[in-house]
């Protein structure tokens, strides 16, 4: 029996128009984008956006809110159950991900702890 695909990531309203709004003035065509994490910053972890020209075979893709996110195969675990906002204040825009595996981030928000996700009925080998 399959078990029921797990939705990766959700995308809010305001990531939603800001993506499409990205994507709309990109000097290229672009398919998605693509969300990962990469070693960094001073609490260990940094999330990346790049642009994704076409998905690929077995990308793992959100399609929600008229937008499409490929998630990255070796970030899936960290941004299991994560949203994904945009939020605009008077001195900086940005993405936001409200991630329920991440543990802490850094005073000056370039990088977060994150603790990679366990699926209930997943089991380890040794």
């Amino acid at each position: 029996m399959a078990l029921p695909k797990l939705k990766v990531m959700s995308v809010t309203d305001a990531a939603a128009d800001r993506i499409r709004s990205i994507m709309a003035n990109a000097d290229r065509p672009i398919e998605a984008i693509r969300v990962g994490v990469k070693n960094g910053g001073c609490a260990g972890m940094a999330y990346t956006i790049e642009y994704e020209e076409k998905i690929r075979p077995g990308d793992d893709v959100v399609d929600e809110k008229g937008v499409k996110i490929v998630v990255d195969p070796k970030a899936l675990m960290f941004l299991l159950g994560t949203e994904m906002d945009f939020q605009s204040g008077t001195l900086a825009s940005q993405f936001v991900f409200n991630n329920p595996n991440q543990t802490s981030a850094c005073g000056c928000g370039e990088s977060v702890a994150i603790t990679p996700a366990t699926v209930e009925g997943a089991h380890a080998h040794s």
